[in-house]
């Protein structure tokens, strides 16, 4: 599956020069994305709650497999599960200064995906979800723990909603002013913004440096600003 928006539900009808169709650019998004947000239905009102995520785009379901991690005891929970869901992750890469305030804009990367939710309760593929989870936030981290004990499991819950139905779009670059706007001479342009890592602050318990991993992702998000340097071990 190569495209994006295969239904009406995600089809872009606004804003169609700034929509993304190639899926392996949604891929390569979620893959630097850190925060998602979940839409449900929860009773008579909507509820729109932050969770860490991870992905398997050679999962069960068509076209990859998004992964939400969430606790059982989540009032939530249970108005998901077997219902379409709305994920909504956004990286905001910009702040646009128009030349009047209706060109005023944003620069970002945003994906919607809608699907129903399932609980994941096959231990094979819930721990291969969570070690999605885990790595996606610090890569290679599932590997250094200890397994999961049986309390921690029963706590947890994880859902998974399929890929197949998305929608991404992207904008970049500066403001779109009239011409009598510029020809005014008003200031118009862009502010960057990106995500940007301090070093690793060890708790009270640490003994030692970072380790490896935790080092390397703090060294890989903070080397877009060129101003952190981390010791490894």
């Amino acid at each position: 599956m190569d495209s994006l928006s295969p239904t009406p539900r995600t089809a872009i009808s606004r804003g169609r020069n700034r929509a993304v169709g190639d899926r392996a650019l949604l891929h390569a998004f979620l893959e630097e994305a850190l925060l998602a947000h979940l839409g449900v239905i929860a009773g008579d009102h909507p509820v729109v709650l932050p969770t860490a995520f991870g992905v398997d785009f050679d999962g069960p379901d068509s076209g990859g497999t998004l992964y939400l991690h969430g606790s059982v005891a989540a009032g939530w929970l249970a108005k998901a599960l077997g219902r379409d869901v709305c994920v909504t992750i956004t990286e905001l890469d910009g702040l646009v200064a128009g030349r009047s305030s209706f060109h005023h804009s944003m620069n970002y990367r945003s994906a919607v995906v809608i699907g129903a939710a399932r609980l994941v309760d096959d231990p094979v593929e819930r721990e291969r979800a969570l070690a999605a989870i885990v790595d996606h936030m610090i890569p290679g981290r599932w590997a250094t723990l200890r397994p999961s004990t049986r309390k921690e499991l029963a706590a947890t819950a994880v859902l998974a909603v399929p890929l197949a139905e998305a929608s991404m779009k992207q904008r970049s670059g500066g403001p779109v002013d009239e011409p009598e706007d510029i020809a005014a001479g008003v200031w118009g342009g862009h502010i960057p913004l990106s995500r940007r890592a301090a070093a690793p602050v060890p708790d009270g318990d640490c003994v030692g440096q970072a380790p490896a991993d935790v080092a390397d992702r703090a060294a890989t998000l903070g080397s877009a600003s060129g101003l952190l340097e981390v010791q490894r071990p």
